[in-house]
């Protein structure tokens, strides 16, 4: 099993920038992937971004040049850094990790975006 500590979501202006955190119960070298999905109500749970364990990424098209996906191994950690919000990326943010072809799930965070 790998549990999985989610911070730093909250309630942001338009524009303004959000840095979650997510660590996890396991070594970051172990892990092929590590990442985040959100889910906005109504809707089914998207992929945001994913940082890769030899150093790719991959983000959606929708956050492509606003948000960053990085990793720490040593640290076990994974972040996402999202500058320029929007309204629309009001969400419940998910850290995913995959570990020996499993996934697992953090318990979300709430980011919100509004004046």
């Amino acid at each position: 099993q790998v549990q999985l500590v989610e911070s730093g979501g909250g309630l942001v202006q338009p524009g303004g920038s959000l840095r979650l955190s997510c660590v996890a119960s396991v070594s970051g070298f172990s892990l092929s992937a590590m990442g985040w999905y959100r889910q906005a109500p109504g809707k089914e749970r998207e992929l945001v971004a994913q940082a890769f364990r030899y150093g790719s990424s991959k983000y959606a098209d929708s956050v492509k040049g606003r948000f960053t996906v990085s990793r720490d191994n040593p640290q076990n950690t994974v972040y996402l850094q999202m500058n320029s919000l929007k309204p629309e990326d009001t969400a419940v943010y998910y850290c995913n990790v995959r570990h020996r072809e499993d996934d697992y799930w953090g318990q979300g965070t709430q980011v919100t975006v509004s004046s």
